[in-house]
């Protein structure tokens, strides 16, 4: 008895060294998040009692295990995101939406546009594209520009964080054995009052009390000028619903809402389509014939486009397969059994549990992807194989909503949009601060209420 509570005392304190080794690494000494999650994953080990022989296999068990699928998933994706964005793509989308909703409905229209476009371009690199677009709707209404960017910067944002493939959800998915279809799904459904709430509400609400003008100057890089080379929108909306409707139709599958047992070569041949992998090549080639080739690039312009999106893909990938080591070395030295116990009595939800996780990781250092990846890898271990896709997929979200909250000045985004809304610290704060607040909030709620609902339900 005394030596099972010396044991799970040594535990706890691994655990707790470990997450205190982590923000100390970042915070402090500004190391690398991927070298301070590898120094974490070796603390925790150390502390546990792992044998020296051991961590390093554990290491490499972790490391592979996680990329063997995160890594094709967010390289694809970036490569698909790249072309969309050097076609013109995400611009064409934003003007087609304002076009067709009119000038009365253009918050509207932006936060549709964000919406879409996050689902294959990087957050920073979709908001940098159309922030002309919503000056130009600040120049010609007199408007506060905030009554445009807020609804831009919350579709972008959702979507960037709830909805794959981009890479956040994708690696927690990858982390807890979460479905990537019904993760889509529940995230698209958590997504619509989010986006309502805290992208067209509060953007109205905040609009009437921060009057910001948009830049005076604009680079000619950033200028909005006609463009009349930008692909047709139904084709860009057909290329980027093709990965997503293939990867659905594989999860109806798998969960037996459709039911071919009797053609198995047609389940086997959806299954194949439907996988992230096959899905995503599919876009790929899509994208590079229909958005690149036929609009006039030339092949060399075409492979320097995607081989330049494995840049920031690379550091995405590294952190995540860091973040399974973490994991990894959580199941091996049953520190995460000895949470899930704390947890049960405690009486705590794992849903909770898991979205103050990241909630608190994120306040402290700022990273979503940090945040993500560590309470994905402190979650993991907790769950029993009981739990089903659906609500597996709930946990994703609340923990990419806990990711989301409280952006302030240790995260480059809180920087990104104060640059380039022309704003104050104080003024960022109060505008898209509270906007991650809400966010995280809203969605989290919308997440923990699916779960509720339908998650004995569904499985």
């Amino acid at each position: 008895m005394i030596d099972q509570i010396f044991a799970d005392n040594q535990l706890f304190i691994a655990v707790v060294l470990g997450i205190t080794t982590l923000l100390f690494l970042i915070l402090y000494l500004r190391i690398q998040a991927f070298i301070s999650l590898l120094i974490a994953s070796i603390t925790v080990a150390a502390v546990a009692g792992m044998p020296m022989d051991q961590i390093i296999g554990t290491i490499k068990q972790g490391m592979g295990g996680t990329l063997g699928f995160v890594a094709v998933v967010v390289g694809l994706g970036a490569m698909f995101g790249a072309i969309l964005e050097h076609t013109g793509g995400a611009k064409a989308i934003a003007k087609f939406l304002l076009n067709t909703m009119g000038i009365k409905q253009a918050p509207l229209a932006m936060a549709i546009a964000g919406f879409v476009i996050a689902i294959p371009v990087f957050f920073d690199v979709a908001f940098i594209i159309l922030t002309p677009i919503i000056y130009a709707l600040q120049r010609n209404t007199g408007k506060s520009l905030l009554l445009y960017a807020i609804p831009l910067l919350a579709g972008l944002a959702i979507t960037h964080t709830f909805i794959p493939p981009t890479p956040g959800p994708v690696a927690v998915a990858e982390a807890i054995g979460a479905s990537l279809g019904w993760v889509i799904v529940v995230g698209a459904i958590a997504g619509i009052p989010t986006l309502i709430f805290c992208g067209l509400l509060f953007g109205k609400f905040i609009s009437k009390k921060i009057h910001i003008k948009a830049p005076e100057i604009v680079s000619e890089e950033n200028d909005d000028g006609g463009n009349d080379q930008l692909p047709r929108v139904g084709l860009i909306f057909f290329i980027i619903a093709v990965p997503i409707v293939l990867i659905l139709m594989n999860t109806t599958v798998e969960s037996h809402l459709i039911d071919l047992k009797n053609y198995p070569q047609i389940e086997s041949f959806i299954k194949l389509l439907g996988h992230p992998f096959s899905a995503l090549i599919i876009s790929n080639l899509l994208a590079w014939y229909l958005l690149g080739y036929r609009q006039g690039l030339t092949k060399d312009k075409l492979f320097d486009v995607t081989t330049k999106s494995m840049a920031p893909a690379g550091t995405i990938i590294l952190l995540t397969g860091a973040g399974g080591v973490f994991k990894e070395v959580l199941i091996s030295t049953k520190a995460g059994e000895l949470l899930a116990n704390t947890l049960v009595e405690s009486g705590i939800p794992i849903m909770v549990f898991a979205f103050i996780a990241a909630a608190l990781i994120r306040m402290i250092q700022g990273s979503a992807t940090v945040a993500m990846l560590t309470a994905a890898s402190i979650i993991a271990p907790l769950l029993s194989s009981s739990i089903g896709d659906f609500n597996k997929a709930c946990m994703v979200i609340a923990i990419a909503s806990g990711a989301s909250i409280l952006s302030h000045v240790n995260d480059s985004g809180f920087w990104l949009v104060g640059q380039y809304l022309g704003m104050t610290e104080k003024q960022t704060a109060k505008s898209w601060t509270v906007m991650t607040t809400l966010l995280a909030l809203i969605g989290f709620s919308s997440a923990y209420l699916l779960s509720i609902l339908f998650g004995s339900v569904i499985n």
